[in-house]
């Protein structure tokens, strides 16, 4: 008998790199029949959310954790920077892992995320296609493709540019102030190395897009019309979710509170994996949601000093850095109570169903994903 097709994964650290790559991973094995092995990289002893996640993963499904990496010789340093040498320490582990696939699997491909990147040369060295997982927006993907020749454009810090991006395939430019964090100081390290991961996606044979056509219509037509020059395939197969559930106890709590609440009237806070607030910020978004008074459900992190963890920062800021509980209450009453918040709501229900659209049998993500899976398989 043939071996069913099978698909190396691997995510970078980091829960929010993990878990849409485990939900992609469950849809191959159930909707495919496509078996998968994911290496995952190290920097310490798992975080406990992390062996929860890869120890429910059901049958056909695998993982090999790699050797732990040490950071001793550079305290201090930025996340983004940290995740990318944790890659880049760990090569000669994931070729060993890579080759033993290759011996005793069917591999037909190898899904990586935007750090990842250089595990692409180790993929072509066994004949393994590569694509990336672009698990943002499209527009973030744009701005990817885009990063290589932006960088010979401008000379200043993208802060101080006068006028605002245009991204290719975006209808909203962008100011510089607004780009991502890592790419706020291009002195540091950590982006030379957002400009290395992204110079090298065109290396890939594809990208899997978290998002789908309703949501970034003209920028996923962009990608996809090739405005960047020769691009790889693009596959919006988005949204990526959870089939199931892993809500414990205390989620059962929560749930049964919100049900007793009336309808739409509970503001949900959380901001991620990496999102660890300061001291000061926690302090501030604490009062700005006591003076809003509203209900608010608040996914809440151990503060850090510096929140150096966040992949983030706040602009409207006082002298201190910090957005000030007035602020915080102002946006937070408009979006509960305000005709604003009304709008907002009323799009989000139309994105709601139209992503429910797009996951359906026929909806242009499983399109998208069945024409993908096609060509591992042939």
């Amino acid at each position: 008998m043939a071996q069913k097709p099978h698909v190396a994964i691997f995510p970078s650290p980091g829960m929010g790199h993990l878990i849409p790559l485990t939900e992609l991973a469950k849809k191959l094995a159930l909707s495919y029949d496509l078996s998968s092995t994911f290496i995952v990289p190290s920097i310490g002893p798992p975080p406990e959310a992390q062996t929860k996640v890869l120890g429910s993963l059901p049958a056909g499904i695998n993982y090999i954790s790699l050797p732990p990496v040490s950071f001793d010789d550079l305290p201090g340093i930025r996340a983004e920077t940290q995740i990318s040498l944790t890659v880049t320490r760990s090569l000669s582990s994931i070729r060993d892992v890579l080759k033993s696939l290759v011996a005793s699997t069917r591999l037909v491909a190898l899904v990586l995320d935007l750090f990842g990147t250089d595990v692409i040369d180790i993929a072509m060295e066994f004949s393994v296609p590569s694509y990336i997982a672009s698990l943002s927006t499209g527009m973030t993907l744009s701005l990817h493709f885009y990063m290589p020749r932006l960088d010979q454009m401008v000379s200043c810090e993208y802060r101080d540019l006068p006028e605002p991006v245009l991204l290719p395939g975006c209808a909203t430019p962008v100011h510089g102030r607004d780009l991502p964090d890592p790419i706020q100081d291009r002195k540091d390290d950590a982006y030379k190395w957002f400009l290395h991961h992204s110079s090298r996606h065109r290396l890939a044979e594809g990208i899997l897009l978290n998002s789908f056509v309703d949501l970034e219509p003209e920028t996923i037509k962009g990608l996809q019309d090739q405005e960047l020059g020769n691009l790889p395939p693009i596959y919006p197969v988005g949204p990526i979710i959870n089939s199931g559930s892993s809500i414990g106890v205390n989620g059962h709590e929560c749930l049964q509170w919100m049900d007793d609440q009336p309808h739409g009237s509970v503001l949900y806070i959380s901001f991620g994996s990496g999102g660890t607030l300061s001291f000061e910020q926690l302090n501030e978004l604490a009062m700005g949601l006591e003076i809003s008074e509203q209900r608010f459900l608040w996914v809440v992190r151990s503060p850090d000093k510096s929140a150096s963890a966040s992949y983030f920062s706040a602009k409207k800021v006082d002298g201190n850095g910090l957005v000030g509980r007035e602020e915080i209450a102002k946006v937070v009453k408009g979006l509960m109570q305000g005709g604003e918040g009304v709008a907002i709501r009323s799009r989000m229900k139309g994105l709601k169903e139209a992503a429910a659209m797009a996951v359906s049998e026929e909806g242009s993500s499983t399109k998208s994903l069945h024409e993908l899976v096609s060509r591992w398989k042939n």
